[in-house]
């Protein structure tokens, strides 16, 4: 095990809608994961897996029914758990940005958690600043900008940059990239990675894109039916064809690629799944250097 410190985990646990009404609907049935000081786990899983679910037990939105839930040594399951404190040190950035915008200018909206904390002038000022380098936004520009006129990609920004105000431990995304540009989506997918590899910071996402989980994943949770059914790193989850198919887990392209040519006959080295990686097998089959080559 790694000698860092645990920061979430997650035991057997249980989730029900609208329990004991018509509309009852279980959600999360014997969920497991966990994650490590630093790490950076992806959640992937068909709508309806309960990936959304899970990741709203980590701040406190959803307390635990049945089952564990423990936040950086915090037992979520107590009755007193202080919610201020927990929120704090995990941040949660929803799907739609709207949802967490609250203010009418970019540098309020971003002040608006520090302060509701309590924290002193100074040292707000000082967390929006730092925030908004981080994600982009040039502070002397952006701040007294109206937040109803930014586009997509800017309101994902302000909406990243309004929790990271805070110095969560924790960061937690949902659908980080949706809807956004390609330009916007790669800009995003790198500040991710900087604050995940440079500023330690742990980090849990769900999506549908598996080229961002295996950009950015150092752990991969599939999830179906309201549980975890298997996890691994990116290469042992997209190289694995036969749980690929049990579980219809979609692969990045450049797996999809791989396994192309794979099927025509080429020595190829499935496990090449990064884009420079999966660049070089595909230069080498155009070459013809690799043994056993042939062309259709």
């Amino acid at each position: 095990m790694p000698n860092r410190n645990m920061m979430i985990e997650v035991e057997n646990l249980s989730h029900t809608y609208m329990k004991g009404t018509p509309m009852e609907h279980v959600a999360l049935k014997g969920a497991g994961m966990y994650a490590y000081e630093g790490d950076c786990i992806a959640i992937i899983g068909h709508t309806g897996s309960g990936k959304s679910t899970l990741i709203q037990h980590f701040n406190g939105l959803i307390r635990p029914e049945t089952g564990k839930v423990i936040i950086d040594g915090e037992d979520l399951s107590k009755k007193k758990l202080d919610l201020k404190a927990l929120r704090r040190k995990v941040g949660l950035v929803f799907q739609n940005p709207e949802d967490q915008i609250f203010e009418k200018l970019i540098g309020d909206d971003i002040a608006y958690g520090p302060f509701k904390l309590g924290l002193p002038v100074k040292e707000v000022r000082e967390s929006v600043k730092w925030a908004m380098d981080v994600v982009g936004l040039d502070f002397s520009r952006m701040k007294d900008r109206q937040t109803f006129a930014l586009s997509g990609g800017q309101k994902r920004k302000v909406a990243l940059a309004g929790i990271l105000a805070l110095k969560p431990k924790i960061l937690v995304l949902d659908e980080p990239t949706a809807g956004l540009d390609p330009r916007s989506r790669n800009e995003l997918l790198d500040k991710i990675k900087f604050l995940n590899k440079e500023e330690k910071l742990t980090v849990v996402f769900v999506s549908h894109n598996m080229e961002e989980v295996a950009y950015l994943a150092d752990r991969v949770y599939v999830m179906a039916d309201g549980t975890d059914v298997l996890n691994g790193t990116p290469k042992e989850i997209f190289t694995d064809k036969e749980k690929l198919k049990r579980y219809q887990i979609g692969t990045p392209e450049t797996v999809q690629v791989l396994y192309r040519l794979t099927n025509l006959g080429f020595n190829v080295n499935t496990a090449a799944f990064t884009i420079n990686e999966a660049s070089n097998e595909i230069i080498k089959v155009l070459a013809g250097k690799e043994e056993g080559t042939r062309y259709v």
